[in-house]
Formats: structure tokens, C-alpha cells, sequence
């Protein structure tokens, strides 16, 4: 039965998650950049102000930015994200919805956020966006209700992504690059939060919400004189201060290339991350060369990595590479989530990609069309006000030449091939290199482990917080007398004894959730040798599966597809009510190991590319696996069942969650024994 819903979670997430890459733009001659440049005086409390008059279009943009030092939060780690989230909820003078509202009727946007505020709208609203944008800013509003619903809302989110892979992935890749101590590696917890208090927010307020480094950067329809009044008008009472600049222990790379590996036991996919530090600056020689570097091995569609593992193995659905840059210590990256059977080999061709542009010259097609794909963003870019405010700001922090960017596509085009190499050696650190992992164990450590030993990368283990632990326990082994038809007739017995089940004819499940915000409704209806499959995507059908007897098809946005000879055994072998009625006469079905799902034990029993997993106490099911070929993409996806309720004496899971690169909940709201199906839904 699961197996419908399977494929009904995939097609939805095909369709509202297809790949997004554009055709590479054609070289042309390189155009004139002609870039405004701004009009600037400073407050004397500090304030940096940088005007730029563009009188194109009727409009007007303020961005103000607090180029404050780093800092780590340490034990209130959060207080910034608290703060961020109480700026705008009014001011001393203005309550939250008057302020909202008048917002709405200029039809602006104005946003604020610990490190700044930006506002944008009509030129002919711009003196009141700008008071509004100043008065929110800097005479906020702070409610200790307000406070307690930030915290919550924060804490909610991170509950929310506690089991989630990427989240997990991206915690641990920067304690362990850059230390739990460093202000790049330290992480929000719900611990961490709990000990942020009312008057910590404010403190973090007073203490960083201050001019002495900050720019207010204006874009659009403006009269420089003007405007000029109405921001000494507006911000020249802010009180001069300085934040605190503090120092911090400089992280260091690996001595050696090494794996991290952390076991996640409800990964369908691993993550993989190649990281090594990077001080890489604006100023920097290199810094078109590294540029280009990184856009060739991983900068899109046309990257080595994405070439390589989507393109010629199909292991992924997308591999890049990216590198930081500016006045504070970064990274470089190369990452790609891939199947868990595969993760070996796909370290392996990281390693390969990033020793090919270290050691061979960049072909003059590789090298011309990533030349072609920067100028052509470059030149769509510069039409943007935003872009315009963000040039004016990289100058004045970044300690740019005053013709950076207008030398910008000729320092691009002069790059040269050896130049390509030199920078890769230089900030690419294949010997270097902290290979960040995310899996699950028991898929993945037998193939890594053997690799390890090829390519004499160590694994060191990390739990999900990058506590340095021992190596996880793979599988145990099974206790004497339990086989796979034992632990099935557990299972039988544990949701209501083999009567009960057999004496069901039909069933009916009706499920609910969202996939990213989007409702979706489920209708799975099962009878002998037959099977419905519905899903509704806010009201409207997405998908319609059919299995009966003769035939199997699948309807979706209108275009019909039928499934022949042994797609059509697989799925008509699969139309049943209870899957393990039939997995107990099963010849093929293996007891494989005692294996962790979710932090309890369960026995695996292996049915060809299913998995199925059943507690060992309860004898409940608690998840299924199954491989799955999708777009010439070979995944696995993993459904979990949770909060068995008893329905006419039988148990169902009234929480399933999907795990398909995303998590998917479903809540059942309804089952239906030996009722509400019809010969109709298998036509």
C-alpha cells in the first residue's frame, strides 16, 4: 500500500521542486559599466550616509547596515534572532498594527533586523518611509509579550527541525570548522534561548544598535540636498556610540583530509560537505581568478561537481561548490546530497574534481563560458537598486578601489587559465580537507569504511551536536528464535491478531499536512488485488493512481500514463490492505539486523527494494524504505509511522512522516474498515 503514497510524495515534490538552471548566456563584446557613484556625508555621531540618485523610475530605496565586528553570544546564543524578530513591532509612539497599516497604504516594505533596517516604496512617499523606516529603528517598541512570543516561535522552529538532516548538517559542519567558541560556529538551542532574557535583548540593543559603524545607503528618485535634511533631521539625534570589537581564537584547517562522520539513523540521502577555511578578500589579486575557479568546479548546471554527479552517475540532484569572501574569516565548500549507498563513491569524485582543476588547465570553452555567465549576471545586476546599494556599501566596507566595479568585467576577462590553477591550489585544499558527513550508519559506514582504507581518509565520529563519540553500532544481532515470520506475526498480533486483519475487505485512509506551506490531502483506498490513490494540493487534484486487476495508471496535471509488464506485476503485487499478509509467504523476505530508528530498536526485514522496520518491544511498524528510480535519479525514501489509535479493534500509525530530501507529515483524519470504498475508485 505505502508504496502509492511513495510515489505520490515524489511526483508532488517533482513538480514544485524541478531544477531551476538556465541556459548559459553567450559571449558578446564586453559593454561599457557606467555605475552611479554616490554622494556621501557623515553624521556626527558616525552615521555614514551614501546617496545615489537614479531617476529612471519613481522610486526609493533605504537600506541601513551596522558593519559592527562579530561577536559570539555564547550561552544566550539567540538574542539576536529575538531582537530581530521584536524590531518592528512598533514604536514609542506608534503602535504595532497603526504601524503596519500605514505601511500597507503607502504600499512600502520596510524591514528591520538586529544588524540594520530597510525600507523601500514610491519616491513620492519617501520622506515617510524614511520616518517610519527611523522611527521603528531607533525608538523601538520592546513588549516582554512580544519578547515571549519571539522565543517561542524560535524555539517552535528549531523542535521543528530536529530531525532534520540538512539542519543537523549544517550545525556541525561550522562547530566543527570553526569551533563551538567562534562566532561562526556557535549554534541556537532551546537551552541557549531559555537563558536569553527581557532585559538581555535590550542590553544587546543598546549595545550594538549604535552609528559609529553603520551606513545608510539610499537608491532611487532622490534630491540629494533634500534628502540629506531629512536624514540629519531623522537619525542626528542617535546617540554616538561604539560597539565593542572583540577577538577570537583563529580557527584552523585539519592537519590531514579526513572524514566527519555523524550518524543520522532517519536519513534517506547523506550530506556531504568538503570544507576548508578561507580568507579570501575583496582586495585580493586572486579574487576573480577564485571567482572563476569555483564557478567552473561548482557554480551550477555547467559545474564539474554537477556534470559529475548528477549528469554522468545520477547519484544527486544537484552538486556545487561555493567559496566566502570579506573582511572575516569564511569557507570554502563543495557539497551535494546524495543516496546513501553511494556516499563512498561520491567522496571519491569530489576528491578527482578538485584535484582536476588543481593539476590541469581549465579547457578555453570551460573557461570562456564561465567568463560569458559572470558578465552576463554582472551586467542584469546592475539595473537593480539593490545591487547599486550593495557596490556603494562593498567600497566603503570592503576597502574597494573607487573603480572596482567599473573595472569589473575586464578584471573578469583577463583571467587566464594558469591563473584558474593557481588560485584553486591556493584556496581549494584537497590535502586540507574536513569531508563532513551526514547519514545514516548503517547504510553507509560498510562502503565508507572500505574506502577509508583505500584512499587513507580517517573517519572520525561525531554525534549531532559535533561532540567528538564513539563509532555507532552499525546493526545488532538478532536473538535466537526470532525470524522474519516471527517478528511479521508480532506485528499481526501487536495491531489486533491475523483474524481481525483478514476480515478486512476494504480500507480507506484519509491523511493531511503541508509540503512547504501548500495543503495537501491524501486518498488511499485498498481492496483485493485493487488500489486508489488520490492527492489534492490546496483543493485541487495533483496526482490520480489506479490498480486493479488488469491495469495500473497514473493521471496527473491531465496526462495519463499507463504502467506495463513488470512495473505492473510490482504494483499489482503491491495492492493490498496489509502488506504483511503477504510478506509472511514470502520466500524472498530476509530478517537483515536489529537496526536504530529513531532512537529505539527495530528488527529490518528486507522484501527486494523494501525495508520494513517493526519496534522490538511494541511489534509495531515504525518505518519503511523503499529505492525508487525518479527522472533518471536513483533515491531512496523513507516513510515513518507514529501514534498508533485503535480503529474497530485494529491499530493504524495516525502520523506518517515522508522523508524525501524534505520531511512530509501527514495526520490521519479518518480510516474506514469494510466501508466508503466502491468498484468505481479502481476504474
Amino acid at each position: 500500500m505505502k508504496k502509492f503514497i511513495y510515489i505520490a510524495a515524489s511526483l508532488f515534490l517533482t513538480i514544485t521542486m524541478q531544477a531551476q538552471d538556465r541556459p548559459q548566456p553567450k559571449a558578446g563584446p564586453a559593454p561599457t559599466i557606467n555605475i552611479n557613484k554616490p554622494q556621501s556625508f557623515v553624521l556626527k555621531n558616525g552615521l555614514k550616509v551614501l546617496v545615489v540618485e537614479n531617476h529612471k523610475l519613481p522610486r526609493v530605496s533605504f537600506n541601513l547596515t551596522l558593519d559592527n565586528p562579530p561577536y559570539a553570544e555564547g550561552s544566550k546564543k539567540g538574542v539576536s534572532d529575538i531582537l530581530s524578530g521584536m524590531l518592528g513591532n512598533g514604536t514609542e509612539t506608534i503602535t504595532k498594527d497603526v504601524f503596519n497599516e500605514e505601511i500597507d497604504f503607502l504600499g512600502a516594505s520596510i524591514n528591520f533586523y538586529a544588524s540594520g533596517a530597510s525600507g523601500n516604496g514610491l519616491s513620492r512617499y519617501s520622506k515617510r518611509i524614511l520616518e517610519l523606516m527611523a522611527d521603528g529603528a531607533l525608538n523601538p517598541l520592546f513588549d516582554k509579550a512580544e519578547f515571549e512570543k519571539e522565543k517561542e516561535k524560535i524555539i517552535e522552529g528549531l523542535k521543528a527541525d530536529e530531525k532534520s538532516v540538512s539542519a543537523i548538517a549544517r550545525r556541525v559542519e561550522d562547530v566543527l570548522v570553526f569551533g563551538k567558541d567562534h562566532y561562526r560556529g556557535e549554534y541556537t538551542s532551546e537551552e541557549t534561548l531559555k537563558n536569553v532574557t527581557f532585559d538581555d535583548v535590550i542590553l544587546n540593543y543598546n549595545t550594538y544598535f549604535v552609528p559609529a559603524n553603520a551606513y545608510l545607503v539610499i537608491v532611487g528618485d532622490v534630491n540629494f540636498k533634500e534628502v540629506k535634511k531629512e536624514v540629519e533631521r531623522l537619525f542626528g539625534s542617535w546617540k554616538k556610540a561604539t560597539a565593542p570589537q572583540l577577538t577570537y581564537t583563529a580557527p584552523k584547517d585539519v592537519q590531514y583530509s579526513q572524514i566527519n562522520f555523524i550518524d543520522t539513523p532517519n536519513a534517506v540521502q547523506s550530506e556531504i560537505a568538503l570544507v576548508n577555511l578561507s580568507n579570501l578578500k575583496m582586495t585580493d589579486k586572486e579574487y576573480f581568478s577564485v571567482l572563476l575557479a569555483n564557478q567552473i568546479l561548482g557554480g551550477g548546471g555547467e559545474g564539474r561537481l554537477f556534470l559529475n554527479l548528477r549528469e554522468k552517475h545520477g547519484w544527486t540532484y544537484g552538486a556545487y561548490s561555493s567559496i566566502g569572501s570579506g573582511k572575516y574569516i569564511s569557507k570554502f565548500r563543495s557539497s551535494a546530497s546524495v543516496r546513501n549507498t553511494v556516499t563512498d563513491s561520491a567522496v571519491v569524485e569530489f576528491f578527482n574534481e578538485l584535484k582536476r582543476i588543481k593539476t590541469d588547465l581549465v579547457s578555453e570553452e570551460d573557461l570562456r563560458n564561465a567568463k560569458a555567465k559572470y558578465v552576463g549576471n554582472f551586467v542584469m545586476q546592475i539595473e537593480k537598486p539593490s545591487t547599486i546599494a550593495g557596490y556603494a556599501l562593498n567600497k566603503e566596507t570592503q576597502g574597494l578601489p573607487e573603480d572596482f566595479y567599473e573595472n569589473y568585467i575586464k578584471n573578469i576577462n583577463a583571467v587566464t587559465a594558469e591563473d584558474i590553477k593557481n588560485a584553486a591550489n591556493k584556496y581549494f585544499l584537497s590535502d586540507k580537507t574536513r569531508v563532513v558527513i551526514v547519514g545514516k550508519a548503517g547504510d553507509v559506514l560498510p562502503g565508507l569504511e572500505a574506502m577509508s582504507k583505500r584512499e587513507k581518509l580517517p573517519i572520525f565520529y561525531f554525534d549531532k551536536y559535533g561532540n567528538p563519540t564513539e563509532k555507532p553500532e552499525v546493526k545488532k544481532p538478532v536473538p535466537a528464535g526470532v525470524t522474519a515470520q516471527t517478528v511479521l506475526n508480532n506485528y499481526i498480533n501487536a495491531i489486533g491478531g491475523e483474524k481481525a486483519v483478514k476480515n478486512v475487505k476494504t480500507l480507506a485512509v484519509m491523511s493531511a499536512g503541508t509540503v512547504q506551506g501548500t495543503p495537501l490531502e491524501l486518498v488511499v483506498k485498498t481492496a483485493p488485488k485493487k488500489m486508489g490513490v488520490e492527492m489534492k494540493a490546496m483543493g485541487m487534484t495533483m496526482m490520480k493512481q489506479v490498480v486493479n486487476e488488469k491495469e495500473a495508471y497514473m493521471v496527473q496535471q491531465g496526462q495519463r500514463k499507463d504502467f506495463k509488464d513488470q512495473e505492473l506485476k510490482d504494483m499489482q503485487a503491491e495492492a493490498t490492505t496489509f502488506k504483511e499478509l503477504a510478506l509472511l509467504t514470502d520466500k524472498d523476505v530476509t530478517l537483515t539486523g536489529i537496526e536504530n530508528i529513531n532512537g529505539a530498536d527495530a528488527y529490518a526485514i528486507k522484501n527486494g527494494k523494501s525495508t520494513y522496520y517493526y519496534d522490538v518491544k511494541t511489534g509495531f511498524k515504525v518505518a519503511e524504505s523503499k529505492e525508487l528510480e525518479q527522472g533518471g535519479q536513483k533515491m531512496t525514501q523513507t516513510t515513518y509511522y507514529q501514534d498508533y489509535k485503535d480503529v474497530k479493534g485494529l491499530k493504524f500509525p495516525y502520523k506518517t512522516i515522508m522523508n524525501v530530501g524534505i520531511e512530509i507529515e501527514l495526520i490521519t483524519t479518518e480510516v474506514k474498515i469494510n466501508e466508503g470504498v466502491t468498484d468505481a475508485d479502481f476504474k
